[in-house]
């Protein structure tokens, strides 16, 4: 059985999640011995990265090199494209992902804790992620016939930009396209699955984290 080290609130975890349901796979989770970070854990994970996946003598510690190697054992149900083109334009749209959007919602991350926000922070993070929305709005596909790889973080990533809209009262611009986008990746399974259990762990861990 497959191991994955992860921790509950963690983007790329639930990302990984979202892939091991849409094939079907089992696994055993568990969170890093002494704490994400911890010399505990390095002495498994040298990186201390999360997720990391252990398949029997294997350890990969990457997220986007676990989607990968699972794909490729793993091939069915498909989660790249068939043709050369179209792979490489699905993954554009992950790196897109994990390059433009995500590391933008990311520099709202240190004022989560915060009592009194900075608001130039806030306002100048609004700004960053509606261009970022504005930008993926371009390039998707109205309607996803298939459950993709690049697909799986964006509806993790949407979660947290919707919960810390509300937190620190953002003015998010959703383009119509990415909002119907988006509940068409709802609508498969696992993405659906994961996010029935992922989105009451983050709404707590957000109230618990601006309440201390």
């Amino acid at each position: 059985m497959l191991t994955v080290y992860s921790v509950p609130i963690s983007l790329y975890c639930a990302k990984l999640r979202i892939i091991l349901r849409h094939k079907n796979l089992k696994w055993r989770e568990e969170c890093p011995p002494g704490g994400y970070g911890s010399y505990e854990y390095k002495k498994i994970v040298t990186t201390g990265n999360l997720p990391a996946l252990v398949d029997g003598g294997l350890l990969i510690a990457d997220s986007e090199a676990i989607a990968e190697y699972l794909q490729e054992k793993y091939p069915k149900p498909p989660m790249l494209p068939i043709k050369l083109a179209e792979r490489a334009k699905a993954r554009e749209l992950g790196r897109f992902h994990d390059t433009r959007l995500e590391p933008e919602l990311r520099k709202l991350f240190n004022q989560i804790p915060m009592r009194k926000p900075d608001k130039t922070i806030l306002q100048k993070q609004s700004k960053e992620i509606n261009l970022r929305l504005d930008q993926l709005s371009n390039i998707i596909s109205i309607s996803p016939d298939s459950l993709l790889l690049a697909h799986c973080a964006f509806p993790i990533t949407f979660s947290w930009i919707e919960e810390l809209s509300s937190l620190f009262s953002l003015e998010i611009n959703w383009p119509s396209k990415i909002l119907t986008w988006n509940e068409k990746l709802k609508s498969f399974s696992a993405v659906e699955n994961e996010l029935m259990n992922y989105n009451p762990k983050l709404k707590s861990w957000l109230r618990a984290q601006h309440e201390t």
